[in-house]
């Protein structure tokens, strides 16, 4: 139970863990060595993986992330939801930064200005799994536009989940529209930091998409439904719920413009569960 609790810690603090005592060292251990274990495998699986779920190995590493696209080029399924070791860097093929130096001017952000802060991807980077047709991200909270707008280039992805992002951007999410032509599934729940110009851009990107989970992105409004209802045309499957500024009018009139959606889920904040089915 101990080596369990200790997983959802940080590298830093579970190495801080292991001082405290004996049993204390031997749990912090066991939660280091699941990293270590998956890195050990990597190279002995080559290029006959096709789905890999490391889904809720928080102890994962940047370095075996950089294994996986080095070994496993053939993967068509990656799965890394809750892996929140994971860092721009990481995705990028750069070199772990030294422990105590400043940021790589390259990765801090810039709030204005036209040079572009992100730097190319270097070495094993995500971007070698040209293969993926599906990708799992969902809570990786270190990652940002930074590393996603350089990498999130495959034209043959069909589901991705950038969900509990909390620096994704509207930057971000246009990337994604145009290196993620063919989605089909796309889930960015909680990500508060995407507008509604962002959807105005990137919808007419996706007209494949299918299912679509919005739900708690506080900046969104009646304007996101109005560009998705125009530009995706095959949706079924629509979830804004706690979004406040998405209400019961918007949807109806979203349903009058997409009859074919089956699915839209609508719960709000002190509000009753509205999911809608048709």
């Amino acid at each position: 139970m101990l080596t369990y609790i200790l997983s959802f810690l940080p590298l830093s603090d579970q190495k801080e863990a292991s001082l405290v005592s004996w049993a204390w060292y031997r749990a912090a251990q066991n939660a280091l060595r699941e990293d270590a274990s998956v890195l050990s495998m990597i190279p002995a699986l080559g290029l006959s993986l096709r789905v890999l779920d490391l889904s809720s190995c928080v102890a994962l590493t940047n370095r075996t992330l950089q294994a996986i696209c080095t070994y496993l080029t053939h993967l068509s399924v990656l799965r890394l939801a809750w892996c929140r070791e994971l860092c721009d860097w990481g995705l990028l093929g750069l070199e772990e930064p030294l422990q105590g130096t400043q940021p790589r001017p390259e990765l801090e952000h810039q709030a204005s200005g036209t040079k572009d802060p992100c730097p190319e991807p270097q070495g094993p980077s995500l971007l070698m799994l040209r293969a993926l047709q599906e990708l799992d991200l969902t809570a990786c909270s270190k990652l940002t536009d930074a590393s996603l707008a350089k990498v999130l280039q495959f034209p043959q992805l069909r589901q991705l989940s950038l969900s509990l992002l909390p620096e994704l951007t509207d930057k971000g999410l246009l990337a994604v529209a145009g290196g993620c032509p063919s989605l089909e599934h796309l889930a960015l729940s909680h990500c508060t930091r995407v507008s509604d110009k962002g959807w105005a851009q990137a919808a007419s990107s996706w007209p494949r998409l299918q299912h679509l989970n919005l739900s708690s992105c506080s900046q969104l409004t009646e304007q996101t439904l109005d560009a998705i209802g125009q530009a995706c045309r095959q949706l079924r499957v629509l979830d804004v719920a706690m979004c406040p500024g998405i209400n019961m009018a918007a949807i109806r009139r979203f349903q009058a413009q997409l009859p074919q959606v089956s699915c839209v889920q609508s719960r709000f904040v002190g509000g009753a569960d509205l999911t809608l089915t048709l």
